[in-house]
């Protein structure tokens, strides 16, 4: 009955705050996005792209530009059959020259009939090493659910289906590190059975493959950065989604964040003593 009545509060934030973006024509995967790495394994449908991963590879795909803010929005269906060890993401993310700033949406594959999980990360001047994992609500498979980043000069947000799951305030004031570097957005599907699942325990069975992973909703809401350019231009109060309304979660909000904190929260790097004997300075600001 408590399940229940979660998820039904859940479902009644989703209607509060369903119109959170601004809606806009879509445009095509081509306009936007470019395929990066595994060509042969993308099936580009315009208006839906799909990217599977086999023994042989998986597949990337990037933002053709880069952004310094935005409200990122992707929809995604995972692979449904035996997933264990596959790992389908959704980022934002720098060059990759050991300083890197990157936002992650990481779900990471099960056993047939086992729940997958989102992992969600954090990196800011090469500093990672903060995770959060949740258990969805829902079946990732069974049809496509909303993934958003919102990236401001405030905080950070992930949302599911319009619910905050995972907020990061920007404390540059305390020393807290804080993503400052123009990101592409990015989406790819890999083997990570090293790692991803029962901790490294649960390997791919590559018998089950090609594992498919579903993407559509290719419209950015992003402050574009030319090549080596500086993101403070993309703080102007100019862009929605740096308006004031963005600055901090709504009380609607708060109550979404705070049931999805207490039911589904399975991993925080907060609270973590093994790893973080003293909690990190960030950990008493979220």
């Amino acid at each position: 009955m408590a399940s229940y009545s979660i998820i039904d509060n859940l479902v009644l934030v989703i209607l509060y705050i369903g119109g959170i973006s601004i809606s806009t024509s879509e445009p095509t995967f081509d306009e936007n996005y470019h395929v990066v790495w595994g060509y042969n394994h993308v099936q580009n449908e315009a208006s839906e792209v799909q990217i599977y991963l086999d023994y042989s590879s998986g597949a990337r795909f990037e933002s053709k530009l880069d952004y310094g803010s935005g409200f990122f929005t992707m929809k995604i269906k995972l692979p449904s059959n035996d997933s264990g060890g596959v790992v389908t993401a959704f980022y934002l993310t720098s060059m990759d020259d050991g300083n890197r700033d990157e936002l992650d949406f990481e779900f990471l594959g099960n056993r047939e009939g086992k729940p997958y999980t989102l992992q969600t990360n954090v990196f800011a001047h090469g500093q990672g090493d903060r995770e959060h994992r949740i258990r969805l609500w829902f079946d990732p498979t069974a049809d496509f659910h909303t993934y958003k980043i919102l990236w401001n000069q405030h905080h950070i947000v992930f949302f599911v289906d319009n619910i905050p799951i995972r907020y990061f305030k920007n404390n540059t004031r305390l020393g807290v590190s804080y993503p400052s570097k123009p990101m592409k957005i990015d989406a790819s599907i890999w083997d990570g059975s090293s790692w991803a699942t029962d901790g490294g325990q649960t390997k791919i069975i590559w018998e089950h493959a090609p594992f498919r992973a579903y993407f559509k909703g290719f419209n950015v809401n992003g402050c574009s950065v030319s090549n080596g350019g500086s993101i403070d231009p993309c703080n102007y109060d100019q862009f929605w989604w740096n308006s004031k309304r963005y600055w901090e979660l709504n009380p609607t909000e708060q109550k979404a964040y705070k049931i999805v904190k207490h039911h589904y929260l399975t991993y925080d790097y907060c609270v973590d003593k093994t790893r973080h004997p003293v909690p990190p300075t960030e950990c008493s600001q979220q």
